[in-house]
């Protein structure tokens, strides 16, 4: 960016003052090497960080998505109990009271999906217990946190 001051830019200011700064030119012939590469050691490094950072990432959102909720416990048991009773409900219910069970209905199947899915979370706590100390020892990050 060219400054202006009075009628002369800096750049030409500087050079009447003898200040003007210039790169030295290379040599014909050597020209820099301008292409940077990768050791190996530093991509493997790059790609166990990226691995560790996936690991705690996809344990994390699993422990927010499964956070226990208030309330009684409920287990698959009694959501099928409760999958029983709306299918002999059903039959005799009018329009309203069906489409208030059917949602039901579609609510415990998707419960009782996701107390399946619960058992994801154990494998995901495994590999998050192997790359935590690394993890957390990379990014700065005190056990109490």
């Amino acid at each position: 960016m060219v400054q202006r001051t009075g009628n002369t830019t800096r750049k030409q200011a500087q050079e009447t003052l003898g200040q003007r700064q210039t790169r030295p030119k290379q040599p014909p012939g050597e020209e820099k090497n301008t292409a940077r590469t990768l050791g190996e050691e530093h991509r493997d490094a790059l790609r166990s960080g990226r691995d560790e950072t996936r690991v705690v990432r996809a344990y994390l959102e699993a422990l927010e998505q499964h956070r226990p909720r208030r309330g009684p416990k409920r287990d698959a048991e009694k959501l099928r109990a409760r999958l029983k009773r709306i299918d002999d409900e059903l039959p005799e219910a009018g329009r309203l009271a069906s489409l208030n069970l059917h949602q039901e209905r579609l609510d415990l199947e998707r419960e009782i999906a996701e107390l399946g899915r619960r058992g994801e979370i154990d494998d995901l706590e495994e590999e998050f217990v192997k790359v935590a100390a690394a993890y957390s020892t990379r990014r700065g990050i005190s056990p109490q946190a």
